[in-house]
């Protein structure tokens, strides 16, 4: 995947001032973003742990994840935020949500409803395999 830069994402709605609705401090200290403020997020399946899709979020986007129980994205292509299944329909409903041993990578287990590729297929992956040489342990 090539890095984008993008500019400060607008948000969709208007943001409160109140300290309350920013991502608490010890988790945004935790993160180690990319050059466009943004850190990959990796969407599971709640209960069959199926690889869903791979999205982006910035802190905004983590902690409406975190507070809402609706995953929000940050869209590079579009600059700026969406809350997943808003026009699909095809909601992601967050079961818990984790940070990886370096801070550069989001866990968020979800319950699916629909389709969570834009394709209209269950996961991003689906159908999408590639022939390689497989390892065996001794």
């Amino acid at each position: 995947m090539s890095e984008q830069s993008a500019p400060s994402p607008t948000p969709a709605v208007e943001l409160s001032s109140d300290p309350a609705d920013t991502l608490p401090q010890e988790i945004a200290s935790a993160l180690k973003r990319d050059s466009a403020g943004l850190v990959a997020a990796i969407i599971q399946q709640h209960d069959t742990h199926e690889v869903l899709m791979l999205g982006w979020m910035d802190d905004e986007a983590l902690r409406r994840t975190m507070t809402t129980g609706r995953v929000t994205f940050y869209s590079r292509s579009r600059q700026e935020y969406w809350r997943k299944g808003d026009t699909s329909g095809h909601v992601q409903f967050v079961k818990s949500v984790a940070l990886d041993c370096d801070g550069d990578a989001l866990l968020v287990r979800v319950d699916q409803i629909g389709a969570a590729c834009h394709t209209g297929t269950r996961t991003c992956f689906d159908g999408r395999d590639l022939s390689v040489v497989t390892g065996h342990r001794d």
